[in-house]
């Protein structure tokens, strides 16, 4: 790890995670590209068992809020996610014939995700509230919609809707009024 970063794991907290597309492109800036990362993100939920609270796709970062995983650590989810998800998205490479490789020394490498990500550790109702306000509010506040229902890629629907989308969003981490949740 490197230093000055440190992550606390262990304690049960809610971990609010942030990750930014390569030099904060706009990588997911396409319905295509953010559903195809709403489907890894649901598979690697599901194969790391950790409950996502809330969560929201943006063209160039994503947010989540989620437990623990009961397999591994939210950094082994985390890279399993941004992985899968960047093989998902990126462009596929040509294969080259193995005797022009030094003609493609200076190629560098395609990167989708910023390296690591931020984490937040979230144990209180009013920071998870904050939290879900913040993710929710992101699409608006960015000018891609005029109201948050209108973005697919967030948890909001399942909140303020009770629609069930792609991502099993699970919201018993503590009640919370619907007018906190989603206002």
């Amino acid at each position: 790890m490197p230093s000055g970063l440190h992550r606390t794991y262990g304690a049960h907290h809610l971990h609010f995670i942030t990750c930014s597309c390569y030099r904060r492109l706009p990588l997911l800036n396409t319905a295509r590209s953010r559903d195809r990362f709403v489907n890894v993100l649901e598979q690697t939920r599901q194969r790391y068992r950790f409950v996502v609270v809330g969560y929201v796709v943006m063209p160039e970062h994503i947010h989540l809020l989620i437990t623990e995983p009961e397999v591994g650590s939210p950094s082994t989810a985390m890279q399993v996610l941004k992985q899968r998800s960047a093989k998902a998205l990126l462009p596929k490479r040509k294969r080259r014939d193995p005797r022009q490789r030094d003609l493609f020394e200076d190629e560098p490498e395609r990167s989708f995700w910023q390296a690591r990500f931020y984490d937040f550790n979230v144990w209180t109702t009013k920071k998870r509230v904050e939290k879900l306000r913040y993710m929710h509010r992101n699409p608006v506040k960015r000018g891609l919609v005029e109201s948050p229902e209108q973005w697919r890629w967030s948890s909001y629907r399942f909140y303020s809707l009770g629609e069930r989308g792609r991502v099993e969003v699970n919201v018993g981490w503590g009640e919370i009024s619907f007018r906190d949740r989603v206002a």
